[in-house]
């Protein structure tokens, strides 16, 4: 083996995590202090790895509090489009741009999922003389708001945990509740 190759390897490593790619230069240096654990190479990224979590522990931190305010910017505009309207719009893009500048995106850069539904699919009227009937409604009186993560997939931990809003609250269990059937056409 070339005695070169361990500090070689750290200043790869170095320069990921310089380039921002720290979750990369992070299995490097655990690879580094893995397999040349006697090197100086090893033993510095053994120490590095400790500073390269704590840089990961605030980048998630950072990403998750922007995440949460670009969530809430949209479920605010949400409201503020149902004072108006009287029902939630079929979607994000009517908020644009009497609500909203643009539609938030994700820290990643992903769009979010929204899907608007009526609460009350059935209702029940009384009449003038007592009596009951039912109707249909249509407004759309509810809407799921989410965000699956840097990995666009459901479910996951870290930057890959999935945050829901239903209907301007975040929604702490592991899936939405079911929408009320039968939802009408429009």
């Amino acid at each position: 083996m070339d005695p070169r190759l361990p500090d070689t390897l750290y200043d790869e490593a170095v320069e990921l995590n310089k380039q921002g790619k720290t979750l990369e230069a992070k299995s490097m240096m655990q690879m580094i202090a893995r397999q040349f654990p006697g090197t100086e190479a090893g033993k510095q990224a053994s120490k590095d790895l400790y500073l390269i979590d704590v840089i990961l522990k605030q980048d998630l931190q950072q990403r998750q509090k922007e995440l949460m305010e670009a969530m809430r910017r949209v479920a605010n505009a949400l409201i503020r489009y149902k004072g108006n309207e009287k029902e939630y719009p079929d979607s994000l893009t009517a908020l644009v741009p009497e609500y909203l500048e643009k539609i938030p995106e994700s820290p990643w850069g992903h769009p979010f999922l929204y899907r608007p539904y009526v609460k009350y699919p059935i209702v029940d009227v009384k009449g003038k003389r007592g009596n009951v009937t039912q109707k249909f409604n249509t407004a759309f009186d509810g809407y799921y708001l989410v965000c699956l993560g840097v990995d666009m997939r459901p479910g996951g931990e870290g930057m890959a945990s999935d945050v829901f809003f239903v209907d301007g609250e975040v929604h702490r269990e592991g899936s939405l509740p079911r929408i009320p059937e039968p939802q009408p056409i429009k």
